[in-house]
């Protein structure tokens, strides 16, 4: 189990008084509980209602969590969570190359509002992608306000703009997850 806070992109907007954080727990060599939690007033975030939990596209534009995963030969695979409960998930040849919808993995979510925080739980069973969870990961989280102001949270960022597609933001070593 790996608990980790994310750090707000310098470029961010509004999000004053908020925290993001995640725990990571590995299942077994192939699966994966995400657990984010984001404190302080989360009354002034953006959030999508409830939905029927299926696929579907763009969620990234809108408060939406997410996690990377490195793949052999440079490729990788994006997911995205939304407090909807709607989820994505994309494969890439390379860096922001060749994207495809990713079939075979379909993660379970479920979004909570509590006491001042908001904890959104994804389940995802890679074992169509991956034979060990070993490499690199970002876990990353995109929070609107209703303001329309929007912050950028991720493990690590690299300079300039927000990219978590960037390797920078692959911070995360999944086996030593599994090992904390």
């Amino acid at each position: 189990m790996a608990n980790r806070t994310l750090v707000r992109h310098p470029a961010s907007q509004g999000s004053a008084g908020l925290m993001c954080a995640v725990e990571v727990s590995m299942l077994h060599s192939c699966a994966l509980q995400l657990d984010y939690r984001v404190t302080g007033d989360t009354d002034v975030l953006k959030l999508p209602p409830i939905a029927n939990p299926e696929r579907a596209d763009n969620l990234w534009q809108t408060t939406c969590f997410e996690l990377f995963v490195a793949l052999d030969g440079g490729k990788y695979a994006e997911f995205n969570f939304s407090p909807s409960t709607c989820w994505a998930g994309y494969r890439f040849e390379g860096y922001r190359n060749g994207m495809q919808v990713l079939t075979g993995v379909e993660p379970v979510v479920r979004f909570a509002v509590e006491r001042e925080a908001l904890r959104l739980t994804a389940i995802l069973d890679l074992g169509n992608l991956v034979r060990d969870l070993n490499g690199p990961a970002g876990i990353s989280a995109v929070l609107e306000q209703r303001d329309g102001k929007t912050s950028w949270w991720a493990l690590n960022h690299p300079g300039g703009k927000p990219d978590f597609h960037h390797w920078d933001c692959f911070a995360l070593k999944l086996g030593a997850a599994r090992e904390s």
